[in-house]
């Protein structure tokens, strides 16, 4: 059955979701709690059984889940206006503070001193921890998909490039196809987003030629920009599990070809500060590497894919979704995220965060107001950064 869609103007797609861009702290997790007390509860825009539904098909995609949610809302409600108008307003408010910070941090990094920016590494290392503890207890509840994630684990570590992340993605698919059974149920309810098929093959053929095309035409051309959107482009192709799994695959591509691994950490910490989707972390990467104008290149690079991703699937994903075959496959990709992001922990996160004693002892304090006494990882990021200049060096 179909859910009846009330339409609205872009406009108020943009100012609810403006407001959601200013204040949705938290991470992936706490923005789909966020959407769904706006827009299943309050506004009603969507039932909870379609808003799951939106949920899961966000989750099957490779991308900043939240972020597809939102899009998806926003094209249900104002069409395709509504949907770049709902990205727009979640995405802006994070990323201009992040390309501010990186301003910051050149002009203040070394008249400062370093402090400041080693307690923001500590702070990564709290927060990664954190999410790799909450997803492993979703998506390794077995023996078959905590074993996918120590191999995933391993392939990364022993590859440390992109290709060793994409190959753990692989194994896990191929484990969870032959070995996985009964994945999660499946939602009987149908998508409510009026996307015709014709329009979600053309954007699946449009995804499909730049993932392939632009590393080509790159190579050709030798045009930094278009190398750049190319790099963001493919690691938003490729990232399973939102946007703290972003960290090893952009790891890879950016240092120390780009960006320095200090800097790195530094803005991975500072994006755990700011409201909003975590890939807006491309917008600080791209601020460091040649200022706001590329950063505005990795940021069109990193979200395009979710644009083109969800209009493509939208059309076919009822049919899917109820495919054992493919939630089998899904739990086994999910599964070597967790992995990814274990490898991620220790190189770059720990090597770089931890260093001496005092970290240490920063770093499980980090982690018990995150876990225990569940403070908003903004206000963690803060004490860190305050800590990391009165610490000792």
């Amino acid at each position: 059955m179909n859910d009846t869609v009330a339409k609205g103007s872009a406009i108020e797609v943009f100012l609810v979701f403006l407001k959601l861009g200013l204040t949705s702290f938290g991470g992936p997790v706490a923005h789909l709690g966020y959407f769904r007390s706006e827009f299943v509860e309050r506004r009603k825009w969507v039932s909870e059984n379609s808003y799951a539904d939106l949920v899961g098909l966000c989750q099957f995609l490779p991308g900043p889940a939240s972020s597809q949610v939102g899009i998806a809302i926003g094209l249900s409600r104002g069409g395709y206006a509504g949907a770049l108008a709902a990205w727009a307003a979640f995405t802006l408010p994070s990323a201009i503070a992040l390309i501010l910070f990186a301003y910051g941090l050149a002009a203040l990094g070394s008249s400062w001193g370093g402090g400041w920016l080693h307690g923001l590494k500590v702070a990564a290392v709290a927060v990664v921890a954190m999410a790799i503890l909450g997803m492993a207890r979703t998506l390794t509840p077995d023996r078959v998909r905590a074993s996918v994630a120590i191999i995933a684990m391993v392939v990364a570590i022993i590859v440390p490039t992109a290709l060793g992340q994409i190959v753990g993605i692989l194994l896990g698919g191929v484990v969870g196809l032959f070995f996985i059974r009964g994945a999660r149920p499946v939602d009987e309810t149908v998508l409510p987003l009026p996307v015709s098929r014709t329009a979600g093959v053309t954007a699946l053929i449009v995804f499909a030629a730049l993932l392939a095309g632009l590393p080509i035409l790159a190579a050709a051309t030798d045009n930094t920009v278009l190398k750049l959107f190319d790099t963001f482009y493919r690691v938003s192709s490729f990232v399973f599990g939102g946007g703290h799994v972003v960290l090893p695959l952009l790891k890879t591509e950016v240092v120390p070809t780009w960006v320095s691994n200090d800097a790195f950490l530094a803005g991975y910490g500072a994006t755990q500060a700011v409201p909003g989707p975590l890939f807006t972390f491309a917008a600080y990467l791209g601020t460091v590497i040649g200022g706001w104008q590329i950063a505005l290149v990795c940021l069109a690079g990193i979200f395009l894919p979710s644009f083109l991703l969800v209009i493509g699937v939208l059309p076919f994903w009822d049919a899917l979704r109820k495919k054992a075959a493919a939630q089998a496959v899904l739990a086994g990709v999910n599964a070597a995220v967790v992995g990814l992001l274990l490898a991620a922990f220790y190189d770059p996160v720990w090597t770089a965060g931890i260093t001496n004693r005092f970290d240490y002892a920063l770093g499980l304090a980090a982690f018990v107001l995150l876990f225990v006494w569940k403070t908003p990882p903004w206000l963690v990021v803060v004490l860190c950064g305050v800590a990391g200049q009165l610490l000792p060096a």
